[in-house]
């Protein structure tokens, strides 16, 4: 195998599970701006920071929008339901 044919090394990270869901969401923004055509080799890193700030957005919009359950005062209770 020549220098130019061994295989990259490989990336590891961990994410704690809000990362991990701005992730997930970003990856399908990435996905979408793909399939309609708009990301190109020169322009790949631009939507990837696209992706990402979007979802982070949605994010916020989520967490302003919802309380979660343990968010909510004792004397509410747990029902989960709005």
């Amino acid at each position: 195998m020549t220098q130019k044919e061994k295989k990259p090394a490989q990336q590891y990270f961990s994410l704690q599970p809000s990362e991990m869901a701005v992730f997930k969401c970003a990856s399908q923004i990435f996905a979408a701006y793909i399939c309609s055509g708009k990301v190109t080799d020169k322009n790949k890193s631009d939507y990837y920071r696209i992706a990402i700030r979007d979802a982070m957005r949605i994010g916020a919009i989520v967490e302003k929008s919802i309380e979660s359950d343990d968010e909510l005062p004792a004397s509410k209770g747990k029902s989960g339901v709005f």
